[in-house]
């Protein structure tokens, strides 16, 4: 066997640039206070060159063995660019507690029933814990094997054995090398066990999924160059409090990040929703109230019809209060300064609460209008109809600015039964409807005398 030889380095978490020493900034990116210790191993001598593949001509390739895997979750599949492909490596990273084993364990229960052999790699849950889990959404498990392991090399070792379309590691985190000193979890560690499992995925040509847990600044814990490594990155999102769920791509080689999944989380596990917009709108009540707006809001692909609600009250204290639930806090400040400014609508003396129905986070600025209208609503105590949708951005002259698939957001809002919908008037030069009615709006003075005067 050839002996190793082990040296300490130190490694940058952003980029994977190797240094010998510690200092504060990465020479390669410039980030700062990214290096973290780690050891290379290395071989005591050179190892067999290997074996060259041969070039082989674009049109020559053949396709016949890279045929995707359908899970069947509509929302699951859409997410992955529909469907999995052979060889493939997929990051699905979300915070503890939101539902990621069971996600990954309902999608598994998909993959098996059609046929394709599953293991399950935990090394967080023993056996049992995953069976109980299994029982409880009601899946069989008959093309599912399971294995506790943390150690790299017999995780490597079953796998080697083949015959498994698809492999889910739970988690990434928790498999170590035992030539390395550092406990599993490190940077070194997580660049060391992906790096060999991906590599053993494409030459074998099973799917992988990497589970991986987040920081509390919400991005994938371990080194950046995790996210560089993997085909696909998915985050799991959603609140405790709250029961819907979003998949969403950041990254993904094989299909469009401009997508999203959207789930109900349910006692009998994860449950796709093919309509999001009559899902976020189910508590929306056709009795016209003050400060109540409905917006249409493109979350990727997809439209979908949220409710906005403000509310306007005296100031308490000295000092108002800006309270924002789903939307940016430094954009609503924004906003509050351009209704003052442009709108003549001074709010110096009151309390503004705003909130997304339904617990949702929105950052597109198509929401701006919306947005207003439900404060001025609020403030006047005049409702807004309930049959009309608002969508525009809204600029720091305040002019209502053009917004992408404005088709898309009609065509959702008629389908929902809404009969109008205002929308920035170069992006409906060239948009009609007869389902619903399309209105044109330049700037946000204009907007309010059409809703409110």
């Amino acid at each position: 066997m050839i002996e190793k030889k082990i040296k300490t380095a130190f490694v940058c978490t952003e980029c994977g640039t190797i240094h010998p020493r510690w200092q504060g900034q990465c020479r390669e990116c410039g980030e700062w206070n990214c290096l973290a210790e780690e050891q290379i191993v290395k071989s005591s001598r050179q190892s067999k060159t290997a074996e060259i593949e041969k070039p082989q001509k674009l049109s020559e390739v053949s396709l016949e063995k890279f045929s995707g895997f359908e899970s069947g979750i509509c929302e699951f599949d859409r997410v992955l660019g529909g469907s999995l492909l052979p060889g493939s490596s997929v990051l699905l990273a979300g915070e503890p507690g939101i539902g990621k084993s069971t996600l990954i364990l309902q999608a598994a229960g998909a993959y098996a029933s059609n046929n394709l052999n599953v293991l399950y790699i935990s090394g967080e849950e023993s056996s049992a814990q995953i069976k109980i889990r299994a029982e409880r959404l009601s899946i069989k498990g008959k093309n599912i094997s399971i294995a506790n392991l943390t150690d790299l090399h017999s995780v490597l070792a079953v796998l080697d054995s083949g015959g498994y379309h698809l492999v889910i590691v739970d988690s990434i985190q928790t498999i170590g090398n035992s030539q390395f000193d550092s406990p599993p979890g490190t940077v070194g560690q997580i660049r060391e066990s992906a790096g060999r499992l991906i590599e053993l995925a494409r030459e074998k040509g099973f799917a992988l999924f990497l589970i991986g847990h987040v920081t509390k600044e919400g991005i994938v814990a371990g080194p950046k160059l995790l996210e560089h490594m993997v085909d696909a990155v998915l985050y799991f999102e959603g609140d405790s409090q709250h029961f819907y769920r979003l998949l969403r791509p950041v990254k993904n080689r094989y299909g469009s990040i401009f997508e999203l999944g959207v789930f109900e989380m349910t006692p009998s596990g994860l449950r796709p929703v093919d309509n999001p917009s009559n899902f976020f709108l189910s508590g929306y009540s056709e009795q016209e109230r003050s400060g109540s707006v409905v917006t249409a809001s493109c979350e990727g692909n997809r439209p979908i019809l949220v409710e906005i609600q403000a509310l306007v009250s005296s100031a308490s204290y000295g000092t108002p209060q800006r309270v924002a639930g789903g939307i940016d806090s430094k954009r609503l400040a924004l906003l509050l300064a351009i209704l003052e400014k442009r709108g003549g609508i001074p709010m110096s003396n009151n309390d503004l609460f705003v909130s997304i129905a339904g617990g949702l986070k929105l950052a597109e600025p198509a929401i701006d209008l919306a947005v207003l209208a439900a404060i001025v609503s609020s403030l006047r105590d005049i409702p807004v109809s309930t049959s009309m949708v608002i969508s525009g951005e809204v600029g720091l002259s305040g002019e209502v600015r053009p917004i992408g698939m404005a088709d898309r957001r009609a065509g959702e809002a008629a389908k929902l039964g809404f009969k109008k919908i205002v929308l920035p008037k170069q992006a409906v030069n060239n948009l009609t409807s007869e389902k619903i009615k399309i209105i044109g709006v330049e700037s946000l003075e204009k907007t309010l005398e059409l809703i409110f005067w």
